[in-house]
């Protein structure tokens, strides 16, 4: 049996897994990796400026593609600390990435040697397996066992920490004699899906809500199919927003707190049942539980045993995975239309898709500085039905919920649970190497963007072009104030001494000098009529120069966004539009 240092193997067994675009910083302590990685070939290999990025990256590929699995390398001790927010992440919302650190030796890891840490007990919280591989003959073992669970049940995380002597020893290994391992997803059953149908057929005013499970088993189709069968409205979650077009006329809205619609809140409101799929209850979208919940029968559908009845006990609870689940409640519709024992919904279908006509918020304002709802109007007319967002967290993914539309799924990529700010730009970047041909659009605020700035030079040297927004409502707030001689800290008087200067960024950072500095290309933009040649003016850059381009657009410094403790609540500061909604085409009748 041939002999190879262990590096090499678990590299081999990366291209046999077809996991093969890693994101990292090499260092001391992982070298050994890095060294079989590049006499083996196979593997891909983008630098990061900051570990925490790489973990990003290997998120972002991950979401990108059904299928994908990003991977994430860095050095020992703070490296694998600076990733634990990565695998957080990516934990929270069910995507598997496996984050690969290098370690001390193994006779020094109780001796407090430099950057030594039980990485393994600290990630375990946050991951599916955190093992360090303490024998070289577990290597290829450990490796299998990542990525079978990554794979089975509900997806996500597996970090794998190998001491550095670990790495270097040699083992007998024949990747002509590896197989990985079989991926164990529970199934519903014929009787499940019977009975789940069978309490849908008794209500009046049925939805289904499409949560992130239903993107993560690339089931999107087979969820249209069922919602046409039946002739039930669906309701997608932020994570599951794309599973059906915006424009499809079963497609209800979505409802929550804060990235929700109008007609999404309403028509929530109006139904009584719930059949829910691939979601989790996640709090922005249910709001208060005695209002969600107040007159619904519900059907909970989850991979995961624990999720039934996590947050509230749904009426009937099915552990399945969203694809199988959705097979056999298509398998069990189709019969029941064939024989004429589907009831009519046509009345109700009506009275949703005239909400969805009609209850819209106002986008169309002239302001200046700009109100952001414009900003994401003159977004939907730019960039078109094939665009992939990506966003993190704050008002710009909040905005960008209720105003932007999205046609199909892993098109809306966003952190649905953790929330960590810098997220956008570096699985933006994730995003790009997985999807080469995309375009790729993605949101940040002013504060959220500079987390992970430097992360735009990853992009200007690896030719991972995308359109970065930047809605800014800090700019003028700050110049105001040093006028005013309000709040002279740091920032603020930094803003006092440039305030002449029409370059200057929020929070003291010109973001459009320091972007060009990474070796992007930038344009600011100050009035809504500049908007669409300015998007048109970033996609010449973008297809031209092969770097990423920021947009950073001057908002108000404060606009109040619908959103409230409670569904039937959303406070509606704004006016509200009165008209059909021009953004979509005339006929919804997809």
């Amino acid at each position: 049996m041939p002999r190879m240092r262990t590096v090499d193997a678990a590299v081999r067994i990366l291209e046999r897994e077809n996991a093969t675009q890693t994101f990292g910083l090499p260092g001391a302590a992982i070298n050994p990796f890095y060294s079989a990685m590049r006499a083996h070939g196979g593997i891909k290999h983008i630098l990061a400026r900051h570990v925490e990025g790489a973990s990003h990256m290997a998120e972002g590929y991950t979401r990108a593609r059904a299928g994908n699995i990003g991977v994430c390398v860095g050095t020992s001790g703070p490296a694998g600390t600076d990733m634990i927010t990565g695998l957080y992440s990516a934990w929270a919302d069910s995507i598997p990435i496996l984050c690969i650190t290098g370690q001390a030796p193994v006779s020094r890891l109780h001796k407090e040697d430099f950057q030594a840490v039980d990485i393994a007990s600290i990630a375990k919280p946050v991951t599916k397996m955190a093992m360090t591989v303490l024998e070289p003959g577990q290597v290829p073992g450990a490796l299998q066992q990542a990525f079978h669970l990554m794979r089975s049940g509900r997806p996500g995380p597996v970090l794998i920490d190998l001491p550095v002597d670990v790495q270097l020893a040699e083992i007998e290994f024949d990747i002509d004699a590896y197989e990985p391992l079989p991926v164990y997803k529970p199934a519903a059953t014929r009787a499940q899906a019977e009975k789940a149908l069978d309490m849908l057929a008794g209500s009046e005013h049925p939805l289904i809500v499409a949560g992130g499970g239903v993107i993560n088993a690339d089931a999107a189709g087979l969820l249209v199919e069922l919602a046409e069968l039946l002739d039930v409205p669906v309701v997608p979650t932020l994570m599951g927003w794309g599973a059906i077009p915006d424009d499809h006329r079963l497609m209800a809205g979505m409802v929550g707190l804060q990235t929700s619609h109008r007609y999404g809140n309403a028509t929530m409101l109006a139904s009584d049942f719930v059949l829910g799929i691939g979601n989790r209850w996640a709090n922005r979208h249910t709001g208060g539980l005695d209002t969600y919940t107040r007159g619904r029968t519900f059907v909970h559908v989850d991979i995961e045993p624990t999720q039934i009845g996590r947050v509230f006990a749904p009426d009937y609870g099915i552990v399945s995975d969203a694809a199988a689940a959705l097979e056999r409640l298509v398998e069990v519709a189709r019969d029941r239309s064939e024989a004429g024992l589907l009831p009519d919904r046509a009345d109700w279908v009506a009275e949703c898709r005239e909400r969805k006509r009609t209850m819209h918020r106002r986008t169309d304002f002239d302001n200046v500085p700009m109100k952001p709802q414009r900003v994401y109007q003159e977004m939907n007319r730019a960039f078109g039905r094939d665009v992939r967002y990506v966003s993190a967290i704050g008002l710009s993914q909040i905005a960008g919920g209720q105003f932007l539309h999205v046609y199909a799924p892993r098109h809306w990529i966003n952190c649905g649970q953790a929330g960590p700010l810098g997220w956008t730009v570096p699985a933006a970047l994730g995003v790009r190497a997985a999807e080469p041909d995309a375009t790729v659009v993605a949101l940040s605020g002013d504060y959220d963007f500079q987390f992970m700035i430097e992360e735009l030079a990853v992009g200007a040297q690896f030719n991972l072009p995308y359109i970065q927004v930047l809605v800014n409502n800090s700019y003028l707030g700050l110049i105001r104030q040093a006028q005013r001689g309000f709040d002279m800290d740091y920032h603020v008087q930094l803003a006092f001494d440039n305030v002449n200067s029409p370059d200057l960024g929020g929070y003291g950072v010109d973001h459009v000098k320091v972007a060009e500095g990474l070796g992007c290309k930038a344009i600011r933009v100050r009035t809504a009529d500049e908007l669409p040649e300015a998007f048109e003016e970033a996609v010449k850059l973008m297809t031209e120069f092969r770097v990423p381009v920021i947009v950073e657009i001057i908002l108000e410094r404060v606009t109040n966004i619908a959103m409230g403790t409670e569904i039937d609540a959303i406070a509606e500061f704004e006016d509200l539009a009165d008209a059909e909604f021009e953004s979509y085409p005339a006929s919804l009748d997809r």
